[in-house]
């Protein structure tokens, strides 16, 4: 038993930057409102998750830490803005999820994504835009 495990290859830690799922709930607040103090982001998630004050203030100081939002410290309430743009991390974790779930297959996770939600005509226009875009090789 012990020869399988040793033999099993390591897994690889995620980056110190990938965002939690707390984290990424913070950073939608602040995508969609813009720069905001810790009781703005608090009272927006409040609804959805059951997370006190002071949770969301140490979630906010980790993701200070990680340099996923900066902080403007001139006021008595600090202001913090997301670092990174919604792209950036999503990228990040849509890439991150196709490797760890899908083993690298594109097909594999937009076949999944298209069965697990149905997408609208609106929606499936814009992807047969983007798939023509990239076999004409214009991204």
């Amino acid at each position: 038993m012990y020869e399988l495990i040793r033999n099993f290859p390591p897994v690889p830690r995620p980056p110190l930057n990938r965002p939690t799922d707390a984290e990424v709930a913070v950073l939608r607040v602040l995508w969609d409102r813009g720069p905001s103090t810790v009781r703005q982001v608090h009272h927006a998630l409040h609804p959805a998750r059951d997370a006190g004050y002071t949770s969301v203030l140490k979630i906010m100081q980790i993701m200070f830490e990680k340099g996923l939002v900066s902080r403007d410290e001139a006021n008595r309430s600090h202001v913090y803005r997301a670092a990174v743009p919604r792209e950036h991390t999503q990228r990040q974790i849509v890439g991150d999820l196709l490797e760890r779930v899908f083993g690298g297959s594109a097909r594999a996770l937009v076949l999944q994504a298209l069965s697990a939600r149905r997408a609208g005509p609106e929606e499936l226009a814009e992807i047969r835009k983007l798939l023509d875009e990239f076999e004409g090789g214009q991204r």
